[in-house]
């Protein structure tokens, strides 16, 4: 039986008592939606307006079986609204281990917003975004970074990001955790034990032991940290600055890849004054794209404020896409825009080479792997780009699907905090000092480590995470 309450950390959260529901699938006109329904009255709704089969015979949702899905018509005060399928899930065998149910109506938002409205007139209420993800959590059947994946699945846009997601899901950051605190947890409970206890336990050599098993952690916990780097870049993408003097085909290029007319294109240089940001998915590498002004001198007050912006775009990019016209003389606003990504993540587009004037190689190296000749004409060089980005920034990332990466500036900043209480322990034993000033440390460290997987947690916080989730999950 499902207790009433659930205490983490010594916080107590009351379960939930009311019946909520939610259309689960986006509003517009399509095959299906879905309306899910959870809580102690759910069946009991059910029951009072689905009705089974053609004959509309009355149905008793209590007496079947989990997991199981029924034919019938949804009806209100004896009209029937619309032919669905309803999937029950017994508790605690359901998403949020409450009793839950599942309608499957047709595909118009009309008819799902019909069947929601009948759902809250006959005793449910309508759900917040993410609150049966939320009970997930509460309930105990997922922990915080379990349900922080899901809606890192439902908004992932390339293999990496959904494949890290599912490992998240599947508990992988969870299990790291764990097993940290277990260890934390026990070495805490010795030294106090031990203090409370000096004729049962004692810390004769303890001190060394200690060493090791925080060496261990920290390493563990640092190698975790530091996949943070890998990890945005896998759920977020790579923040691109395309970069160039005026008119050398930034805009173009730009417009090419998007497949669309994002940004003004004129043969009069400086028509782009201001960044212009997109977001595109190159074979599968997502690209935070800024199209930025044209870097040169000039007298233009509004122009100059836009090559301001270029260069902080610069500092500020992961990847910049360096471009040169072929069909003009490399000049020193050339050269200067070249020594501007000097030690960068640069990328060298050699534009325009359909219609090339002049041999860069000279200028830029013609040995260098990541200069590409490129052209919006033909489509020259397009395929060569996506595969020196993918060799660029994803040859570190091993083995997505059995290498942890944490992808959630949360768990790194929490992970950091517990890394810095972990390390004062270790300085502390190895000056010295007194036992009992360890185990402050160390419970820092541990309900740091509560913090990523929830467990330690403040309600605002968890307010604040599930309000970012999609309705109806």
């Amino acid at each position: 039986m499902i207790q009433p309450f659930l205490v983490l950390e010594g916080v107590i959260y009351m379960r939930e008592t009311e019946t909520i529901a939610a259309i689960s699938t986006a509003l517009g006109n399509g095959g299906i939606h879905i309306i899910r329904i959870s809580g102690p009255e759910t069946f009991r709704i059910i029951d009072k307006v689905f009705k089974k089969g053609k004959s509309l015979r009355d149905f008793c949702a209590e007496k079947q079986a989990s997991h199981t899905i029924h034919y019938g018509y949804i009806v209100d005060n004896d009209v029937c609204i619309d032919e669905v399928m309803v999937s029950l899930f017994v508790s605690p065998n359901s998403y949020t281990t409450e009793d839950v149910a599942e309608i499957n109506c047709h595909g118009g938002s009309f008819v799902a917003k019909n069947i929601l409205e009948i759902l809250v007139k006959n005793g449910s209420r309508v759900a917040a975004p993410g609150e049966f993800t939320k009970r997930a959590f509460l309930n105990g059947r997922i922990d915080l970074t379990q349900a922080e994946s899901i809606m890192d699945i439902i908004q992932s846009e390339n293999d990496y990001a959904l494949k890290a997601s599912m490992n998240h899901l599947r508990g992988d950051i969870k299990n790291d955790i764990e097993i940290s605190r277990e260890k934390i947890l026990h070495d805490t409970a010795f030294i106090e034990a031990a203090l409370d206890d000096p004729e049962h336990y004692s810390l004769d050599g303890y001190a060394d032991k200690l060493s090791e098993t925080l060496a261990e952690i920290i390493n563990n916990l640092i190698k975790l940290s530091d996949s943070y780097d890998n990890g945005k870049i896998i759920k977020e993408g790579i923040d691109t600055a395309i970069i160039g003097k005026p008119n050398v085909g930034k805009s173009s290029f730009l417009n090419y890849i998007m497949k669309d007319e994002k940004a003004i294109v004129t043969d009069i240089p400086g028509t782009t004054r201001d960044i212009i940001e997109q977001r595109l998915s190159l074979d599968g590498i997502v690209l935070n794209l800024m199209d930025t002004a044209g870097i040169h001198k000039t007298e233009d007050y509004v122009e100059s404020i836009g090559v301001e912006k270029s260069l902080k775009a610069i500092e500020d990019a992961e990847l910049i896409i360096c471009m040169f016209d072929a069909s003009r003389e490399f000049d020193k606003e050339d050269e200067y825009v070249l020594s501007l990504i000097k030690d960068k993540n640069a990328i060298i587009l050699i534009n325009k080479y359909d219609i090339a004037k002049f041999n860069f190689d000279d200028k830029v190296g013609s040995d260098n792997t990541r200069v590409i000749y490129y052209s919006t004409i033909t489509g020259q060089g397009y395929s060569q780009l996506s595969e020196t980005i993918k060799n660029m920034f994803f040859d570190n990332i091993i083995d997505v699907q059995n290498e942890t990466y944490i992808t959630n500036i949360r768990h790194k900043e929490a992970i950091n905090n517990a890394i810095t209480s972990l390390k004062l322990t270790l300085q502390n034993v190895n000056n010295g000092m007194p036992e009992d000033l360890f185990t402050i440390d160390l419970m820092d460290a541990y309900n740091y480590l509560g913090e990523v997987t929830g467990e330690t947690v403040s309600d605002s916080l968890i307010d604040k995470i599930f309000s970012e989730f999609c309705m109806g999950k």
